[in-house]
């Protein structure tokens, strides 16, 4: 399955995301990656900055700054998200040790979640590696994830967050 996000979708994304609690966001596609990290100025503005890398063969689109006010309406196929600080329905994944996080059980399989997906209590949604030794980490609450905030083989610290959950 091809992903491809049009003008008019990212504008949209963008728009959501400024209005949103969420710092950090990754989107990768077959020919592009889309990555934003969010800077909060002390103005009364919201700054997202984007930058979409796209592979040799596409042309390469420079870094995108968005700056929307507190409050700006969506397009109607989009349902507001919830205000900054509000996401206290929102449940955190820690890392119970220091190791590296893996996604999925091998680099040829796919991640064990990915954003949007619902989880049983007890199914694993990642390994932490310790020591040479994988550890699966389990979900303690069903739900749905809305965020993974930490790279595939990535170093994790104890108690660092790994996921966001919404409880079902």
């Amino acid at each position: 399955m091809t992903m491809q996000l049009d003008h008019d979708e990212l504008h949209r994304l963008l728009a959501t995301l400024a209005d949103s609690d969420i710092n950090e966001f990754r989107l990768e596609g077959e020919d592009f990656c889309l990555e934003i990290k969010r800077n909060l100025t002390t103005s009364s503005f919201n700054t997202v900055e984007s930058t979409i890398a796209t592979s040799p063969q596409q042309q390469v689109a420079p870094p995108l700054t968005q700056e929307t006010q507190p409050g700006s309406t969506l397009s109607p196929s989009i349902d507001p998200p919830p205000s900054p600080g509000s996401r206290t329905d929102l449940l955190e994944v820690t890392a119970p040790m220091v190791g590296t996080f893996y996604r999925a059980p091998s680099p040829d399989d796919p991640p064990f979640v990915e954003v949007g997906t619902r989880v049983a209590v007890g199914q694993t949604v990642c390994i932490l590696e310790a020591m040479k030794l994988m550890n699966e980490l389990e979900s303690e609450v069903g739900g749905e994830i809305i965020e993974i905030m930490v790279e595939n083989g990535t170093p994790v610290e104890f108690g660092q967050v790994l996921m966001r959950v919404k409880p079902v």
